[in-house]
């Protein structure tokens, strides 16, 4: 396993011959690779990929849960992380090193996740910590990189989904005054929000102009929202919403949690992918559903419940572009050249960085 460490090498640029085959050889291809490498190999597969790749996951599901699927399956020599690269740096750092992490397409990032760097995070906390001392916890969601982790796990913070972001802020809220919550400013407000945190207690920390932006008195601040957003989510709005309430009045919504305020309010339900997934699943046959969350997944659930009438919130939404790098002949090309023992893409993880991060992961997965 050592040695192919060392032969492991980044590639962005995929062989032309495999653009040129056909989806059916394609197909065949990855078949067999799956056959002859047997349990050695495991494919993840997030919720938002296509289907010309979920065909061939062994897991689906969201980034952490992939993660801790990656870690259990122990005699998995190579996990070929079919998401995006901070999904992918989990599952490192929670697997153990004799097994390599792929990523088929190291263009395949997170536009959320990139919102929020290490330095510009480390500027903001020296500013903050000057303005409030020692009164400030930070969280960040789960999709961040793993420097934002290791940044949060070292100042005694943890990470959050969107399943558990409720929990994990009243947590925050019983060790300190204020939270600083990275990198999505949506699922942060929408969290507080409900939680009885009120619109005047909120602040933005906006890390292009490295500022805090709030009017008022600072000293009332609870919650500081990093200025980051979901591309996908981003672009569900009110006028969506008002459409589908006009066009199908007897439709019932609903969105992510990473999309607006004003968005979430005016839905009807609002919830993670596991919950809009088997909200619609234990739904009655007939019923008639708008789903605010990313396309790829939004056409999965249709095809899934034929019984049910089912439209994207936002018709002319595109899938999650970064996570759609991966395809068919990247997925392919990893894996011979997994086949041929020379694999590309290898994500890894710093020994210090890891450790720093999975102590933010270890307080969440303790707690909730």
């Amino acid at each position: 396993m050592d040695l192919l460490k060392e032969l492991t090498q980044p590639s962005t640029s995929i062989p032309k011959e495999y653009l040129a085959l056909s989806q059916q050889e394609m197909e065949e291809r990855v078949k067999q690779i799956k056959l002859d490498l047997g349990n050695a190999l495991f494919i993840p597969g997030h919720h938002y990929q296509k289907d010309e790749v979920i065909q061939f996951a062994d897991a689906v599901g969201d980034s952490l849960q992939l993660a801790q699927v990656s870690a259990q399956n122990k005699e998995a020599a190579y996990i070929v992380f079919c998401g995006v690269h901070f999904m992918a740096e989990t599952a490192d750092m929670l697997t153990n090193n004799e097994q390599m992490v792929l990523l088929p397409d190291m263009r395949a990032g997170c536009s959320l996740a990139d919102m929020a760097d290490i330095y510009q995070t480390e500027r903001a906390w020296e500013k903050l910590r000057q303005q409030f001392d020692d009164s400030i916890l930070p969280l960040t969601y789960v999709n961040s990189t793993a420097a934002i982790k290791a940044f949060v796990g070292e100042h005694g913070g943890a990470t959050v989904t969107s399943s558990n972001a409720h929990k994990m802020v009243e947590w925050a809220f019983t060790q300190k005054e204020r939270i600083l919550f990275l990198p999505d400013q949506h699922l942060g407000r929408n969290t507080a929000s409900d939680l009885g945190i009120d619109e005047t207690e909120m602040a933005i920390w906006d890390p292009i102009q490295d500022e805090l932006v709030f009017t008022g008195d600072v000293q009332k601040i609870k919650v500081i929202l990093w200025k980051g957003h979901c591309s996908v989510h981003e672009n569900f709005t009110l006028n969506n919403v008002d459409y589908v309430r006009k066009e199908h009045p007897n439709m019932t919504i609903i969105v992510h949690p990473e999309c607006k305020k004003e968005v979430v309010d005016a839905a009807d339900y609002n919830g993670s992918t596991k919950y809009i997934i088997e909200t619609i699943e234990q739904a009655k046959t007939g019923t008639s559903w708008a789903i605010g969350t990313e396309m790829n997944l939004v056409q999965r659930i249709m095809n899934q419940h034929p019984d049910k009438h089912i439209i994207s919130l936002n018709p002319y939404m595109c899938p999650c572009l970064t996570m759609n790098r991966i395809d068919l002949p990247h997925l392919l090309w990893s894996l011979e050249k997994i086949q041929q023992g020379s694999p590309i893409n290898q994500i890894t993880v710093d020994t210090e960085t890891a450790s720093r991060a999975r102590l933010a992961l270890e307080r969440m997965l303790e707690r909730a």
